[in-house]
C-alpha cells in the first residue's frame, strides 16, 4: 500500500515539508489507542535467531535506522514499533543550529536516490535529552558531530560536551566526521586529528563505570589508503567498531535530470548500494574481522542487506531505502536473514 498509494502523494510535496508532516501524523496515530500494538504485529518479525550481541548490546534483531531522519529524538519510540532492532538519533550537536539554507533536500526519484545539504540542523544535544529520558526500551544508538560555527582545532571539546550529554541516554556513540555538509568537517578524517578526537573521547569513555561504545561513522569517498589508515585508527584508538558509509559527493552514473543531480550535498540512496558494499568488504577483509561493522548506504531490498552482510556488516540501516521503499522492508529483511539460516 506504501508503495502504491501513499508514496506518490508523499512525492508530490517538498521532501523536507513531508518529512515534518510524517512525523506529526505518525505521532497522532500513534495517540489512537491499540494503533503501536497494530504496526508492532504488522511489522516486527520476532524470533530470537535474529538477535545480535554486539560491543557488549544485544540488539533484537540486525536492522536499524540509520542517523538523519530522526535527529531530534522525536520519535524514535513511535519508529522503533515499525520492526527496527535499534534507532540511531542524530547528528546533534552541542548548541541548536538552523542547518544550510532551504531548499536543501531533493529527490532524484529516477535514481531512487536523495540529495541532501541539510547542515546537522538540529535543535541542541540538551533538548534531545530531555526527549530521550522518556524513552521506552529503545536501543538508541547517538551520533554526535560539531557545530558549524566551531573550527576544527576545537572540534574535540564539542564532541565531549555531546558525549558527556548523551552518555546516560545512550546505548552507543557514533562520531560523525564523515558528513560534507559541514564544511571542512572531512578533515577530521584525516589519520592525525581523528586519532585526536578519538583518544580523546575514549579518555573520557574509560573513566566511566560502565564505558559505552563509540563508533565511527565514515564516508565511501574514502581511498583504499584512507580506509586502511581507518583500520589503524580502530586498532590504536580501540573503539568499538565502524559505520560504512555516510553519503557520497560522487555523481557518478546518475539518471536524474542535471540539474538535479548538480545540487551540492550528499547523495544517498540506490547509487551508494555497490560503493559502500565495497568499502564493508575492503576493512572487513584488510582487517581480518577485527572490529564490528554496521552496514549503510543504498539498501533497497533484502538482497541488497544480504549483500552487505555477506561483504562483512554485522548489522545494516535504513534510511532512504526506508522512504523509497517503506516499514515493509524492514520485515522482508528480517525474513530474508532467517531464510539464510
Amino acid at each position: 500500500m506504501y508503495k502504491f498509494l501513499i508514496r506518490p502523494i508523499f512525492f508530490l510535496f517538498d521532501p523536507e515539508a513531508i518529512h515534518h508532516f510524517t512525523f506529526s501524523l505518525i505521532r497522532f496515530l500513534f495517540k489512537i489507542p491499540g494503533l503501536s500494538l497494530i504496526f508492532k504485529k504488522t511489522y516486527t518479525v520476532e524470533d530470537k535467531r535474529l538477535e545480535r550481541e554486539l560491543f557488549g548490546l544485544k540488539f533484537r534483531n540486525p536492522v536499524g535506522l540509520a542517523a538523519g531522519f530522526d535527529k531530534d529524538a522525536k520519535l524514535f519510540n513511535e519508529l522503533s514499533s515499525f520492526g527496527f532492532g535499534f534507532v540511531e538519533i542524530g547528528t546533534l550537536t552541542p548548541k541548536p543550529q538552523p542547518g544550510n539554507p532551504k531548499q536543501r533536500l531533493f529527490r532524484l526519484k529516477a535514481d531512487q536516490a536523495i540529495i541532501n545539504r541539510m547542515g546537522f540542523n538540529n535543535g541542541g544535544v540538551e533538548e534531545a535529552a530531555i526527549r530521550l529520558k522518556k524513552n521506552k526500551g529503545v536501543l538508541i544508538g547517538g551520533n554526535i558531530g560539531k557545530n558549524k560555527v566551531t573550527a576544527n582545532e576545537d572540534a574535540v571539546k564539542d564532541y565531549e560536551l555531546c558525549f558527556d550529554a548523551l552518555f546516560d541516554l545512550v546505548d552507543y556513540f557514533v562520531v560523525n566526521v564523515s558528513s560534507p555538509n559541514t564544511p571542512n568537517l572531512r578533515e577530521l578524517q584525516d589519520k592525525e586529528p581523528l586519532t585526536e578526537l578519538l583518544l580523546s573521547l575514549q579518555k573520557r569513555n574509560n573513566t566511566k563505570e560502565h564505558p559505552k561504545p563509540i563508533l565511527l561513522k565514515i564516508a565511501p569517498d574514502l581511498s583504499e589508503e584512507q580506509l586502511t589508515d581507518i583500520i589503524d585508527i580502530v586498532s590504536e584508538t580501540k573503539i568499538a567498531g565502524v559505520i560504512a558509509t555516510n553519503t557520497t559527493i560522487s555523481r557518478e552514473g546518475l539518471d536524474s535530470p542535471c540539474y538535479l543531480a548538480a545540487e551540492q550535498g550528499g547523495l544517498s540512496g540506490k547509487p551508494l548500494t555497490t560503493r559502500s558494499t565495497e568499502v564493508i568488504r575492503f576493512l572487513a577483509e584488510k582487517s581480518n574481522k577485527a572490529f564490528p561493522i554496521i552496514g549503510v548506504g543504498g539498501i533497497h531490498s533484502a538482497q541488497d542487506a544480504l549483500e552487505k552482510l555477506e561483504a562483512g556488516a554485522d548489522l545494516v540501516q535504513i534510511y532512504t531505502g526506508f522512504i523509497y521503499e517503506g516499514p515493509a522492508l524492514i520485515k522482508s529483511i528480517n525474513k530474508a536473514i532467517l531464510k539464510t539460516m
